[in-house]
């Protein structure tokens, strides 16, 4: 893949995770009724299947836990395209690192959504989840996937040895 297509394709995958992963924030954060209700399903299945200790600590602390690492995987994006974007405009002179951290904040992030994947499709949870009578249409779930998928291929995309053109 030429250099050009592929840190287009870098961008626009970084302008997607980050956009999913940074506003899903206020609601991780703050504790909101469909988070609580996302997670203490997760919690439950937990405690029922695996250890009640566990269940409890992902039903209280799951939400803070996954927001905390989307925000270092949005992070680890934006810091990696920030670089590139300053390089190719000669505001810093090396920036040929930046295809290191699209690799690191790619991986991240899918790893962060096989869980949420996981967790979808083998929890009560569903793909389709549903909450005071009212159903998200799975746009959780395929966005969970979509970022799981498109992280690989951000990954993928940018390993390798850097090039001269970098």
């Amino acid at each position: 893949m030429s250099s050009i297509i592929s840190r287009v394709v870098s961008l626009l995958i970084t302008l997607w995770v980050a956009k999913v992963f940074l506003l899903s924030l206020p609601y991780k954060f703050t504790n909101h009724p469909d988070t609580q209700h996302i997670f203490s399903t997760i919690g439950q299945w937990m405690s029922d299947t695996i250890a009640t200790g566990l269940g409890e600590f992902f039903s209280s602390y799951g939400a803070y836990l996954v927001g905390s690492v989307e925000l270092i995987a949005s992070s680890i994006l934006l810091i990696a395209t920030t670089s590139w974007i300053l390089a190719s405009i000669k505001v810093i002179k090396n920036a040929s690192f930046y295809r290191q951290w699209y690799v690191v904040g790619g991986l991240l992030s899918a790893m962060i959504m096989s869980g949420a994947a996981f967790f979808h499709l083998v929890t009560p949870l569903g793909v389709e989840v549903l909450h005071q009578g009212k159903s998200d249409g799975g746009s959780l779930f395929y966005a969970a996937v979509s970022i799981l998928l498109l992280g690989l291929l951000l990954a993928f995309i940018n390993r390798g040895p850097q090039s001269s053109a970098d």
